[in-house]
Formats: C-alpha cells, structure tokens, sequence
C-alpha cells in the first residue's frame, strides 16, 4: 500500500498489503536499476528475508517493488518487500548491498568515474551506516576494488563487514566457459578468478582448476586453456558487444545473492570476493579478489591459496593497480 512518506510496502507473509509484523533479518538494496531489481527478485523468492529496495529516483522502487510482489501468488514467496525513498526504512538492516553508481560513458576518463562513483558511493554508504551500524556493506559498484575502499572509510566499519563481489561474478564466468569448453555440467567445475575486478587485473587461476577432480590442463591443450582465460576476463565486455546498449545483470545478481546468503544463514562457504589483504601474496591493505569465508558478520577468514608464480605476481600487479585507483580517488 502507498504510506504517506511515498514507500510502498507488500506484507506478502500476511496475505495483505500494509499490515507490520515483526521483520526477520532484513536487507538493503541501494540502487533498482535491472541488478538491484534482479537482486531484490532472487531474494524475494527465497523467503527467508525481508527486503528493502532503495533508490533516489522516485517511483522507481516502489514500482519495482510492486512487480515482484505481484509475482508472488505463483512464485510462493515469503517475504516483505519494501520500495523506498527515504533512508529511515533501512533502518537496522543486516545485509546492504551497494550497486548505486554510474556506468562508464563515451568521453569519461577513469578519473572521471572515479569522480562520480565515488561521491555516490560514499554517500550512500554514509547513509547506510547511520541507519544500520551493525550492517555488513556487499560492494558491487565500479571500479568495484576501489569503491570497497571508499566504503571502507565512509563507514568507519571494520574490513570484515566490507566486502566486495567482483570475483563472485568473475568466477561464474569462468566457471561457464570450462564447462562449455569442456563439454561437461558446471556443477562439476571447480575454479577460481581472484586479483581485480576489470579485463587488465583479474587472474583466472588455472594451476588448480578442476572439472570433476581432474586437472583442467588434463582436459584442454595449453592454447585452449589460454583462450578460456581470456574469454573469462572479457566476459563482460562480451555482453555488452552482444547487447550494444546495456551490461550484464542476471548473473551479477545471482553472485551478489549468494554472498548474501552465506552472511545471514552463517553458511562459513569459501567463496572468491574481494577483500582488504594483510599480507596475504605479499599485498597489504588493497582490496583484490581472494577465497575468504562468508559467514556471520561477514569475512571471517582469507585464504592464502597455493598458486603458479606467474599468477602470484598476476595477484600482487592487481593490488599494485588497485593502489593507484584509491590514490586517484578525489577524497
């Protein structure tokens, strides 16, 4: 039902719209353009958290708060869904994900995106901190590495509630290609990107791929493994070409997603995100992609996992790289 401050909240639970009961865990998401609307969705239809989709343009929220709830009758979800402009209904929440922020443009200089992202962001996660001080920040904004640090500072939270998702997508990517390549189902594929999160920083690990235990240079001749690393750091860029106007966001919102449920059900899953490092490949106080454990509270271990050399020094040019974004990053 419409309130009087402009939200619009559907008690899917309670079979009717308006009525308050009381919340269970609760999430942020900042941003309903396609990725947080998607996000939203997948979580809306998982049940086991209630929802908040927040966004500067008016309208825009509610209405795509209203269309996932009126998917619910044959979805069967269980959750409580609220599109808003107004920060004080984010108040308390567990989880906020952060996807507010521009796309690069024809003419922009990365200093230009930087610029722009980065006052977003760190007004954004401003926000979010005052409201929900005991939340954990998922960044998915760009240049992702760079924006966990602006949310890193703009919070005051400690580096285990700041986190970010870039290797989670990556990873996904490469995950797909092997299984293509490879002529087998990717539940069997076990690989891993870590590093940055753009085409020149990411590093698709090959030395210890797998599809069903057995090496991925075992399957695919040296040339074809390349050729799959290569596709997996473009894998973006690649939707775009396809697309010609807009950027991939159904499976960025599936990897956000699952960061999210491995924070509020304490599921303690390795999975590849983006991390402050102390030390770890001899990188300190950079964000890069890494395996840490998602859990309660959010990291709560980083793994420093056996690599070939050349990707090591790969992982250490990430975190050089993204030092010189955060320097470049007006403050």
């Amino acid at each position: 039902m419409q309130q009087d401050d402009g939200s619009w909240r559907a008690d899917i639970r309670a079979g009717t719209e308006g009525q308050e009961t009381p919340l269970r865990q609760k999430v942020t998401i900042v941003g309903a353009g396609n990725t947080g609307a998607t996000m939203a969705q997948i979580l809306a239809a998982r049940g086991y958290a209630d929802v908040v989709l927040i966004d500067i343009v008016e309208g825009l929220p509610q209405g795509k708060a209203l269309d996932i709830a009126e998917a619910a009758p044959w979805s069967r979800t269980s959750s409580s869904l609220l599109g808003t402009n107004n920060w004080d209904d984010t108040a308390n929440s567990d989880v906020v994900v952060i996807t507010s922020g521009v796309a690069r443009k024809p003419g922009m200089t990365r200093e230009d995106l930087l610029s722009v992202n980065a006052g977003i962001v760190r007004s954004v996660v401003g926000q979010a901190a005052k409201q929900s001080p005991n939340a954990v920040l998922v960044i998915f904004a760009n240049p992702m590495d760079a924006m966990c640090h602006v949310a890193l500072e703009a919070s005051g939270f400690p580096k285990e509630r700041v986190v970010g998702q870039g290797g989670m997508l990556d990873t996904a990517r490469y995950r797909t290609f092997i299984a293509m390549e490879t002529g087998t189902s990717v539940k069997d594929v076990s690989a891993w990107v870590l590093g940055g999160h753009t085409e020149a920083t990411m590093v698709p690990l090959s030395s210890n791929a797998t599809v069903g235990g057995v090496p991925l240079t075992q399957l695919l001749p040296a040339a074809q493994v390349e050729a799959v690393v290569n596709r997996a750091k473009r894998g973006g860029a690649e939707i775009v070409d396809l697309l010609k106007t807009g950027s991939a966001f159904v499976a960025p919102a599936v990897a956000t997603i699952e960061m999210v449920d491995a924070i509020l059900l304490d599921e303690r899953r390795i999975l590849p995100c983006c991390t402050l490092l102390d030390g770890q490949w001899g990188i300190t106080d950079a964000y890069v992609g890494a395996p840490v454990v998602l859990g309660k509270g959010g990291i709560q271990y980083v793994y420093e996992i056996p690599v070939s050399d050349a990707e090591r020094d790969a992982i250490r040019a990430a975190g050089d790289a993204v030092k010189e974004l955060v320097a470049a990053t007006p403050r």
